[in-house]
């Protein structure tokens, strides 16, 4: 490795790192009404760390979209974080506000996590921005696209993560707000893991060149076909394979101490099937 390579490996560094605080700072700005740092160190809120937290990882996936791809030569890579980062840091709050009149919808999400201190509505708002930052990874990465289509592909994978989020709550056979409200973080481990596994999906489904429209929507429903299919699958194959004898929704809500341990169980299982699922199509 010469010496040039390392210089301008520590540039395109130190400009992720540029776009990083200026997402943290639209972060603060869009919480303007209480103090995150308040909540974090004095209240030792872990329902808004696991929000902060998922943020920020949510944040690095959408940067890592715009950097990942090949390379244009140093100015016009520059020029692209410039603008594509100020994108992704855009989209990835909007999402924010989109997801938490969508998704989580039948509560008062800031109430849960600034004053119940609620982890399981905290491990969901996690997922969501990890899911979708993944989403924006995908949206933003290749060749031959443009603001245009990162804006399509990223719109579209909203509207599949706010259907997951239905849909989810039609195969679990409980209503996943009801327990998630009423505190139940097992409740909420297990979706945050569809979501994320769904997110995942999302990025190999966007994350392509960009050929035409047809072929593009094409590979991006072929995927999101799949992930229709395996929510439920692999659901049924946790219960047969992982918890023999045992019934998944039984250990997650029909105890009164709700089995985290299932719970991860469950969200590991359908992260772990996204990647087996983009690895093999």
């Amino acid at each position: 490795m010469d010496l040039d390579h390392i210089l301008s490996s520590l540039i395109y560094l130190g400009a992720c790192f540029a776009v990083f605080v200026a997402g943290h700072m639209v972060f603060v700005l869009f919480r303007r009404s209480y103090s995150i740092k308040v909540e974090l160190v004095e209240n030792d809120n872990a329902a808004f760390a696991l929000v902060l937290c998922g943020y920020y990882l949510g944040l690095t996936f959408a940067i890592g979209g715009v950097i990942a791809g090949p390379s244009l030569g140093l100015e016009d890579d520059l020029i692209d974080m410039l603008i594509y980062g100020s994108l992704a840091i855009i989209l990835l709050n909007l999402s924010a506000l989109i997801n938490d009149r969508f998704i989580l919808s039948e509560f008062n999400i800031k109430k849960e996590i600034l004053q119940d201190k609620n982890c399981g509505t905290g491990v969901v708002e996690f997922a969501v921005f990890v899911a979708t930052g993944l989403n924006i990874y995908g949206a933003l990465y290749g060749q031959g696209g443009s603001i245009f289509t990162a804006i399509v592909f990223w719109l579209m994978g909203q509207a599949v993560l706010v259907f997951i989020g239905k849909y989810y709550n039609l195969i679990t056979h409980y209503n996943i707000h009801d327990h998630i409200e009423q505190d139940n973080v097992a409740v909420g481990v297990g979706f945050a893991g569809a979501l994320i596994a769904i997110g995942n999906l999302l990025r190999a489904a966007s994350a392509e060149d960009f050929v035409s429209w047809g072929e593009n929507l094409t590979t991006f429903s072929l995927f999101m076909l799949v992930a229709i299919i395996f929510l439920p699958v692999t659901r049924i194959l946790t219960d047969r394979i992982l918890l023999p004898g045992r019934s998944l929704a039984d250990e997650l809500v029909n105890q009164v101490k709700p089995n985290l341990g299932a719970a991860f169980l469950e969200a590991s299982s359908y992260i772990g099937a996204s990647f087996l699922i983009t690895w093999c199509i």
